[in-house]
């Protein structure tokens, strides 16, 4: 028995309803590619500028440098702002990156763990609206009550509030698995090592806390080093509160950066043969200049393994100017610089001054940096 052909209306929604299918189907591979071709910029600039990995015997999930928001008072004098912004370590740079705008930042660190903690912090910022849900899926506490008024709450407050909430274990695995999701968008290769290195970098977080503390390969954390609830709370010289989580400005800007893939983490030694040199060549391809470069106290090491001759000639080849400054942490001495009550001491000196006096043998050591003539 033949069906009688279909009337026109009937034929017509067919023909509708295909066209609608293909239009769906090209907008989601339109979407699908373009989503593809940004992730694989961003993971292909971390192959670009990488070097294999070294080792170094801490986490360095977080800073010990208490003192890291003191260089703000003079960078702000000095009207640093904008341009390329290069440093090494955990997210103390994202404060740095949060005060002085950069258009892009490279965070350069000889191990490759530090990269994969950079993935972490990356998926988090995705995940995050804001401050508050942010400090809740890095520590694994329960987000609070969504509201306006946690976006105008002080560090303080919020501090607070993760003090107040323990984790709970049911929602700690889901956001392991949305924040392990979300990595997998960025499209950096991943073998299934560095996927249990960067759970047990989230769960440190959340089994220590606002408690946790910077820790050497080994040796537990030394006593008069900064808990990251003290890091959050530090101040730069004139009381001002600078961390990235200080204010939903701050950390508004880094998270925006992030979205748009201008936070490179790279794996590379600042003294090393690779990273440093492609990142100058990319600078100088897009006209771009250095604004800051965050060394901490990595200078100190390199000086140890004669090695510091190898990290000027680096910065020899990064586009800079007169306004370029290089930020340092001085641990175990004190200087013209230091605070009373502060175990460390951050520094800013003019990368063209450090350049200029290697070559003319008025800094042939570290010593010399840290006591100028």
């Amino acid at each position: 028995m033949m069906l009688p052909a279909p009337s026109r209306p009937t034929a017509w929604r067919l023909a509708l309803g295909v066209s609608l299918c293909a239009l769906t189907l090209l907008v989601v591979a339109v979407r699908a590619a373009g989503q593809a071709q940004t992730t694989s910029v961003f993971a292909s600039r971390i192959e670009q500028f990488s070097e294999p990995s070294g080792y170094f015997d801490t986490d360095n999930l977080m800073s010990n440098e208490r003192s890291y928001l003191h260089p703000l008072e003079m960078l702000r004098q000095r009207g640093t702002s904008g341009g390329v912004y290069i440093g090494v370590g955990p997210d103390q740079n994202f404060s740095y990156i949060a005060n002085l705008h950069p258009a892009m930042a490279f965070i350069v660190d000889i191990r490759r763990d530090n990269m994969l903690l950079h993935l972490l912090f990356k998926a988090l910022f995705a995940l995050s609206r804001d401050r508050a849900e942010y400090l809740s899926v890095l520590f694994g506490r329960p987000p609070p009550r969504a509201s306006d008024d946690w976006r105008r709450a002080s560090v303080r407050r919020l501090v607070q509030y993760v003090d107040s909430v323990q984790p709970d274990p049911a929602r700690v695995t889901s956001i392991r698995r949305r924040v392990d999701s979300e990595i997998l968008r960025f499209g950096v290769p991943l073998s299934r090592t560095d996927r249990e290195t960067i759970e047990r970098f989230h769960r440190t977080f959340v089994d220590g806390g606002l408690s946790l503390k910077f820790q050497s390969t080994g040796r537990p954390p030394r006593e008069y080093y900064p808990s990251y609830r003290e890091l959050l709370l530090e101040t730069d010289r004139n009381g001002h509160e600078g961390s990235y989580l200080a204010s939903e400005d701050l950390f508004q800007f880094v998270k925006s950066m992030q979205a748009r893939d201008l936070v490179i983490p790279v794996v590379g030694n600042i003294a090393g043969t690779r990273a440093l040199a492609a990142i100058g060549r990319f600078m100088a391809e897009r006209g771009e200049r250095l604004s800051v470069f965050y060394a901490s106290n990595v200078e100190l090491y390199l000086s140890q393994d004669r090695m510091f001759p190898r990290f000027i000639g680096n910065l020899e080849k990064l586009p800079y100017d007169e306004g370029s400054v290089i930020i340092r942490s001085i641990f175990g001495r004190t200087t013209a610089e230091s605070v009373p009550g502060y175990d460390s001491t951050s520094v800013v000196q003019s990368l063209a001054q450090l350049v200029a006096g290697y070559q003319s043998g008025k800094f042939p050591t570290y010593e010399s940096l840290i006591y100028p003539r």
